[in-house]
């Protein structure tokens, strides 16, 4: 009998959208790893910098996002509360309902459309600003366009996406997810096999995100097909998300400079091989914080809905098990890493030789620090924004604005090793306040 019991516990602990979401990042475990002995292998240190820069710059579509995909995550979860699928992936449910899900999607696709116009040139050309100072437009002229079209198309994907996950989709986008990845994966390794390059880097996220959309396209035809048919409502949604957006657009810019601004810094002040340690450094500690995050990132769409159903309990229930389950993930991957830097380390040449393309251990630990806390401060936000609201605007600005001037004093004045300061020392600060503003606000959102 308590084996019993133990099963139908582990059963609902691993849901298919946990078991999704894992799958795809297991991929991603496994994946990362071998990206990160490749890329040291078939490029130079220099091409190294200009590779994660790409990525860092690209990251300025946080700009163009603004929080608009979590928004949309988290009213098409409100929505579709109250509405199903049937077995053919068709919307079902309540007229008045079916007509408010419309006059959204006609929304995210209006607006979408105008943001990729407007933001992604400006993107290509803030990129093109910082690499002609450093290289012949030989070197990257070319790359940086494939890319840059890469990033727009995935844009438009990703906020198509996180429309359909609200609607309880979380293990058929994962899936397909995965399945791009491997795809982007694949196309990488191919081309790095091949000596193509920092056009390697280009064309593995082009093909990746052209896949995804199509794929995502051709698997809900007839839901996107019924909410096109389907006449809207009147529902002001412009009026409705504008008024969370401006604070999401503070906090996700702020969050660009909060989490992103350190390989350009590097790369401006110290050249692109020590921004190409940065970046690979990052890559490492942010692939373990998206691993221990999935038990939130799969549950956001659960979190949303048992707010528009305003099950209180249900949703502390939730919401203290995501955060357990987060940390705990998070502390094991820490161990694992450094198990094997403890085995390998004067044991293996190739360790050794891959080893030195990464930061030290003081960077390393400040990096590891800072995440876990990260974990706590994300989780906490994701309970409050799941209310259709945005309280941690302030916060966030004034953690951009302090990680702005401290990482740039540190880039400039400080040998690399103290590089992360800014960023640890923000959560001295950060995490006490948002504490303040998570107890503060469930108590007056739940009476």
């Amino acid at each position: 009998m308590e084996m019993k019991i133990n099963k139908i516990r582990i059963r609902n602990l691993f849901t298919k959208d946990i078991i999704s979401t894992y799958t795809n990042q297991f991929w991603r475990l496994i994946s990362g790893p071998i990206s990160l002995i490749l890329i040291p292998l078939f490029i130079t240190p220099e091409i190294q910098g200009f590779w994660y820069t790409f990525s860092s710059i690209s990251a300025l579509s946080v700009f163009a996002d603004l929080g608009f995909t979590t928004i949309i995550l988290q009213f098409s979860a409100h929505e579709f509360a109250f509405l199903h699928f049937s077995g053919s992936l068709d919307l079902s449910g309540p007229e008045g309902y079916r007509k408010r899900m419309a006059s959204l999607f006609r929304f995210v696709l209006k607006w979408t459309t105008s943001i990729v116009l407007i933001a992604f040139p400006v993107i290509f050309i803030v990129g093109y600003i910082l690499f002609i100072q450093k290289a012949g437009i030989s070197v990257w002229l070319a790359p940086w366009i494939i890319y840059s079209i890469g990033a727009a198309i995935g844009f438009y994907a990703s906020v198509v996406s996180s429309f359909i996950q609200g609607c309880d989709q979380v293990s058929n986008i994962q899936k397909l997810s995965l399945q791009s990845a491997i795809v982007g994966t694949l196309s990488m390794f191919i081309s790095l096999m091949l000596h193509f390059g920092l056009y390697s880097i280009a064309i593995s996220l082009l093909l990746a995100n052209l896949y995804n959309l199509a794929a995502i396209l051709i698997k809900y035809r007839k839901f996107l097909r019924t909410l096109w048919k389907t006449e809207p409502d009147s529902t002001d949604w412009k009026h409705d998300i504008l008024r969370l957006l401006w604070k999401y657009a503070l906090s996700w810019s702020s969050g660009y400079f909060i989490f992103k601004i350190y390989t350009p810094f590097m790369f401006q002040f110290h050249g692109p091989i020590e921004a190409g340690k940065v970046g690979i450094t990052i890559s490492l500690v942010t692939a373990i914080f998206s691993i221990s995050n999935t038990w939130f990132s799969a549950n956001t769409p659960k979190l949303n809905m048992l707010v528009a159903k305003r099950e209180w309990k249900n949703l502390d229930k939730e919401f203290r098990k995501n955060m357990i389950l987060s940390l705990g993930t998070y502390l094991l991957g820490i161990f694992a890493l450094f198990v094997a830097v403890f085995v390998f380390s004067g044991r293996w040449q190739f360790f050794d030789k891959l080893k030195v393309r990464f930061l030290g251990l003081m960077p390393l630990s400040m990096l590891l620090a800072g995440w876990f806390l990260q974990i706590i401060v994300n989780g906490l936000a994701i309970y409050l924004r799941a209310h259709k609201e945005e309280p941690f605007v302030i916060p966030s600005v004034v953690s951009g604005i302090f990680i702005i001037a401290t990482t740039y004093l540190s880039a400039k004045y400080l040998p690399p090793t103290m590089f992360f300061t800014g960023f640890i020392a923000s959560y001295l600060y950060g995490l006490p306040w948002s504490f303040k503003i998570f107890f503060n606000k469930r108590k007056e959102w739940h009476l």
